[in-house]
């Protein structure tokens, strides 16, 4: 879109703008507890909460983040905007669990305004910055994703489950007027109708080898990814007698991956996106297969080895995560808004599927058999970076 670099001041609108949406995802998981008292609703009806967030999401990346190659991505980002400050008010205003439910799936779908965000940042940047810019946005992103549970719990606990919707909403809202005074226009890249815009989509995955095998190598990394942290809390309670809690603390390894973000991404624009995602999946598998040597520990040491290998294998997919998003971005710019759902639809699925898995594997081999799992899946993805087109 221009070839000189972005506003500092823009490029801190966009990641605060990823964060903050992306974040409208996880307030909830916090806070079941609190939900289900007030609302009356059984566990099984509580767990519904966060997966009608996570299905909306999945839907909105398919059906919603390809019109930004249709239309003015500022205008996109406005309206879904607009539309989470309604869903989360309404989420605040739940007078039942199954209106809960609906507006939490309205929720996911309004929060891909992150998808729109993204491939923004990296249409305004210039090539050669493309990758320092991209992993910018995305430590925004991340911190969205890694501080939301935090800030929900607290916010709850001190001022109950709806005042964090509200503020939740407040926050979205504070963007919206940000992004409609700060983001530039965005001008379409395609007339394509909409049934032709999501039909175009199959072409463009046959038609782009490096989309494929950025998508297949890091959908691997995220499969081992979930199957790990699925598996992590039923694990710890049950070998080392730890709480949730306790399980929660790791999750604080995510840190590592926004710290990740834009190193990778001015190592890729130094010495190749190639380079970089080769070394991440590398770093990935390292840390994940570090854990063999758990049983060789007292029961501190192993805890200590854990935490320490969640924080490398975290900081290895992050890495990886920004060098294939550049890779994904160069291939076609005018279609960056459907690579992007293309790649990210992909990654859901994987992480997802290593979820399934991780549970699986959990229950015939133990946590051994998880960390060969995940271990193998990261040097799958490191030979398919390998592996000559």
């Amino acid at each position: 879109m221009q070839s000189s670099s972005p506003s500092r001041g823009l490029v801190t609108l966009l990641a605060t703008g990823a964060g903050v949406s992306v974040a409208a995802l996880y307030y909830n998981q916090p806070m079941l507890g609190v939900i289900g008292a007030e609302l009356n609703a059984t566990d099984r009806q509580l767990g519904l909460v966060p997966t009608m967030t996570q299905l909306g999401y999945g839907l909105g990346i398919l059906l919603l983040a390809p019109l930004g190659d249709r239309f003015d991505r500022k205008r996109i980002i406005l309206m879904k905007a607009a539309a989470l400050v309604v869903a989360l008010v309404a989420s605040a205003l739940a007078p039942g669990i199954v209106f809960l439910l609906v507006a939490s799936l309205a929720t996911g779908m309004a929060a891909t305004m992150a998808q729109d965000i993204v491939p923004a940042a990296a249409t305004i940047a210039p090539e050669e910055q493309r990758g320092k810019i991209v992993g910018m946005v995305m430590t925004g992103l991340l911190l969205g994703i890694l501080l939301s549970r935090v800030v929900s719990g607290v916010v709850a606990q001190s001022f109950g489950w709806r005042a964090m919707y509200f503020a939740a909403a407040a926050a979205i809202a504070a963007v919206l007027v940000a992004c409609w005074r700060g983001l530039p226009k965005f001008s379409p890249t395609t007339q394509l109708s909409y049934g032709a815009l999501l039909a175009s989509m199959i072409a463009l995955w046959r038609k782009h080898a490096p989309l494929r095998r950025a998508s297949l190598s890091q959908g691997l990394i995220f499969m081992s990814f979930g199957a790990f942290w699925s598996t992590l809390a039923v694990m710890l309670h049950h070998d080392f007698h730890l709480g949730s809690a306790a399980a929660g603390s790791f999750g604080l390894a995510g840190a590592a991956g926004a710290l990740a973000a834009p190193v990778a991404g001015r190592l890729a624009d130094r010495h190749g996106s190639e380079v970089v995602a080769r070394l991440g999946c590398a770093i990935a598998a390292v840390f994940f297969a570090i854990m063999f040597a758990a049983p060789l520990f007292s029961t501190q040491g192993q805890l200590v080895l854990i935490a320490v290998s969640a924080i490398g294998f975290d900081f290895g997919s992050q890495a990886a995560l920004i060098a294939h998003q550049t890779i994904v971005y160069g291939v076609e710019p005018p279609a960056r808004s459907r690579l992007n759902a293309l790649f990210f639809v992909c990654l859901f699925v994987f992480m997802a599927t290593g979820a399934a898995l991780g549970s699986q594997v959990l229950a015939l081999w133990g946590w051994q058999g998880v960390v060969a799992f995940s271990t193998v899946g990261s040097i799958c993805a490191l030979l398919m970076r390998l592996k000559r087109s």
